[in-house]
């Protein structure tokens, strides 16, 4: 995996951490294949029970796509004699967004954003994609396509209205803003607002809790949401049908049973 992206697997916690400060953990080539295949690799791995993504510093968790190497593309393109190399500046959205938000959004276990600075374009995306965003006071989102004449990628055209709502959504997108930590959290962008000094340990410890809880359980929950969104209500009570069973005849369920019997707390074994 390239040095832009780091990748750590503790106790069942995989930690992604987007490692270009310098840049404000903007997304070159480079980044977003290691990005994509880090992601896949922890939806792929059975030893990961949760997921933390976070950036590297405290400026920016992503600012999304790296706008100089787009325009270094963009100009190649225009180039008479690189048009017929096939390389279209665009076709990152289909060769890395597109998978990077679909391992986030449908891999059965818990997704945690720990949002440590701006995160716009693409690096909103991504936060959004996330089961939870916890995000530092100093941390705020901005849409930022329509700032550089481009329309919603990185799944933002399907994550967005669902938090904030159709018509918040047409504006922020339309009219691009950096929506601070605050207003984040009461347009429903964040789950829970922390000092900066504090979230690295906050969000941890909410993922590695996340970690050890019944995994299968929160994989049903995750595609029952999901499916529930786009379906009827016969159909989803089908698929509710399919995921108990599934999670119902998961070594969880019946520690957890035992527990609650026996007063206990349940220690889950994530399958």
């Amino acid at each position: 995996m390239a040095d832009t992206v780091l990748y750590e697997l503790s106790d069942g916690l995989a930690t992604v951490t987007i490692n270009r400060p310098e840049a404000m953990n903007a997304l070159d080539t480079e980044t977003k294949v290691a990005l994509r295949d880090a992601m896949i690799t922890a939806k792929e791995d059975p030893a990961v029970r949760a997921v933390l993504l976070t950036g590297a510093g405290n400026r920016a968790f992503c600012v999304g796509q790296d706008l100089k190497e787009h325009l270094g593309k963009l100009a190649a393109a225009k180039d008479s004699t690189a048009k017929n190399t096939g390389e279209a500046p665009l076709s990152t959205v289909r060769d890395h967004y597109n998978p990077l938000v679909t391992a986030i959004a449908t891999m059965a276990k818990p997704v945690v954003a720990a949002v440590n600075g701006v995160a716009a374009g693409a690096g909103a995306g991504l936060a959004w994609a996330c089961d939870f965003r916890i995000i530092a006071d100093h941390s705020g989102f901005n849409t930022s396509f329509a700032g550089v004449a481009l329309t919603a990628d990185s799944g933002v055209s399907w994550t967005l209205p669902r938090l904030v709502g159709q018509a918040k959504a047409v504006e922020l997108l339309m009219f691009p803003r950096t929506v601070p930590a605050a207003d984040a959290l009461a347009l429903g962008l964040a789950h829970r607002v922390v000092p900066g000094v504090e979230l690295a340990g906050t969000a941890r410890a909410f993922a590695a809790e996340l970690a050890a809880g019944p995994t299968v359980a929160f994989g049903a929950i995750k595609e029952s949401l999901a499916f529930g969104a786009g379906h009827t209500l016969v159909e989803t009570l089908g698929k509710e049908d399919e995921l108990q069973t599934l999670a119902g005849a998961a070594e969880d369920h019946w520690i957890a049973v035992q527990a609650f019997v026996a007063k206990e707390a349940p220690k889950y074994v994530g399958r």
